[in-house]
């Protein structure tokens, strides 16, 4: 069975990305906003969900950057990755909290917007590609076409 999950890329007025530190397994990593999609939630829902959960930010979600499939041991996953922005830009980033965790188990450590040589110098980031491909298809103009499409 296959199990889907969203993360979203957001940037802000200077073109840093939106980053969330979580821990897990004794180590800190670094990825952008996301998480599982909810029964009856489309992926978009999920990804705006997410954020606001996560960041305490409210985006529109544009477009779907990619759709990564993992078969492993672990099980059959996907992840769509979607590009976003800010509804209003006067929002105050917050860190969030997970609400399917206790209180004293929650994995969300720092939020913040951060630059591309920031994230650059990042030791564990996921995915490992937000550090070149995305900035080398943004600065190519290849982003802005989604492909995501939900039948009813």
């Amino acid at each position: 069975m296959w199990k889907g999950g969203v993360r979203v890329i957001v940037l802000d007025e200077k073109d840093r990305m939106l980053l969330v530190r979580q821990h897990h397994e004794d180590k800190d990593i670094w990825m952008v906003p996301g998480g599982g999609i909810e029964e009856g939630e489309s992926a978009r829902e999920a990804a705006v969900r997410e954020v606001k959960e996560e960041t305490g930010l409210d985006i529109v979600c544009d477009g779907l950057l990619w759709h990564v499939e993992e078969v492993s041991a672990r099980g059959q996953r996907f992840v769509n990755f979607f590009m976003g922005h800010l509804a209003d830009s006067r929002q105050q980033l917050e860190l969030g909290w997970d609400p399917e965790l206790a209180k004293d188990s929650q994995v969300l450590r720092e939020v913040v917007f951060l630059s591309r040589e920031e994230i650059a110098d990042l030791e564990i980031l996921y995915p490992e590609y937000l550090k070149d491909e995305f900035w080398d298809l943004r600065e190519s103009g290849r982003l802005g076409y989604d492909a995501f499409r939900v039948r009813e």
